[in-house]
């Protein structure tokens, strides 16, 4: 491996490295997802626990995880007009795809709460936070004995229903610069963390679109301020948006680090 592929991808190589080298010489089988399908060490290496975190958050146990559901580069589906930048979240396919140039997308699997289905169109990250503080919603509090416990806000942490990362979308006349006017509305939507790994590709009880800790680390990192977000409307979701079938590059396309 040259320096420059070292210095281009980091720890996540090195540890891939290892990886393979153990799996030619024998001493270790290749893991193998949820799906049944040989996962490249690349992979297991993206969904390590991150370094240099105030909290802990453990890896990925890909081997359970169905790999439609793992970070990766995918054509663009056809039904997806929308330019390089977009973020465009299909609720009901459970997948959250960033669009990028040449007809390409990074494909990430999501796990949609109730508050998911309750709101489409189109929108603005106007915030965007690192382990935020979270506010259950009055009637939350109302219903709730945990949510109850925090009518101040709770701080970001493990046991933060938000996770490692927020992503806050705003509609209306926003200039993308974390101001908020009459104009520019919150939508009370939000792409966020969770550590409840097994909620990724399913409906859930609660919140809004949440991912993977390590992959909505990896999306905070590649989206400003102002980047425009679809969410796609319910039970009318073109056919093909929805169909996780469609045909995706090798995983490792995808773990190019986020500039």
């Amino acid at each position: 491996m040259s320096s420059v592929d070292k210095a281009r991808f980091g720890p996540a190589v090195a540890i891939a490295v290892i990886l393979g080298g153990l799996i030619l010489a024998g001493c270790a089988s290749v893991p193998t997802s949820g799906s049944g399908e040989p996962v490249d060490p690349l992979t297991v290496a993206a969904y390590a626990p991150p370094q240099n975190e105030p909290f802990r958050v453990p890896a990925v146990r890909v081997s359970k995880v169905d790999s439609q559901y793992l970070r990766q580069t995918v054509p663009t589906p056809p039904t997806i007009s929308e330019p390089a930048g977009t973020i465009v979240v299909d609720p009901y396919g459970k997948f959250l795809y960033l669009v990028q140039d040449s007809g390409q997308s990074l494909r990430y699997g999501i796990g949609v709460g109730r508050q998911g289905f309750s709101w489409a169109g189109k929108a603005t990250i106007q915030e965007k936070q690192a382990w935020p503080k979270w506010f259950p919603p009055q009637e939350m509090q109302e219903r709730d004995r945990f949510a109850a416990r925090f009518p101040d806000g709770m701080r970001g942490g493990p046991r933060n229903p938000l996770g490692s990362r927020a992503l806050y979308l705003y509609e209306g006349k926003c200039n993308g610069k974390n101001t908020r006017t009459e104009a520019c509305k919150d939508t009370l939507y939000r792409l966020h963390g969770t550590y409840e790994q097994d909620s990724i590709g399913q409906a859930v009880s609660s919140g809004c679109i949440r991912l993977f800790q390590q992959d909505i680390i990896d999306l905070y990192e590649r989206v400003p301020l102002g980047t425009r977000v679809v969410v796609l409307p319910g039970p009318g979701v073109p056919e093909g948006l929805s169909d996780p079938t469609t045909p995706a590059a090798p995983v490792t396309a995808a773990l190019a680090p986020a500039t």
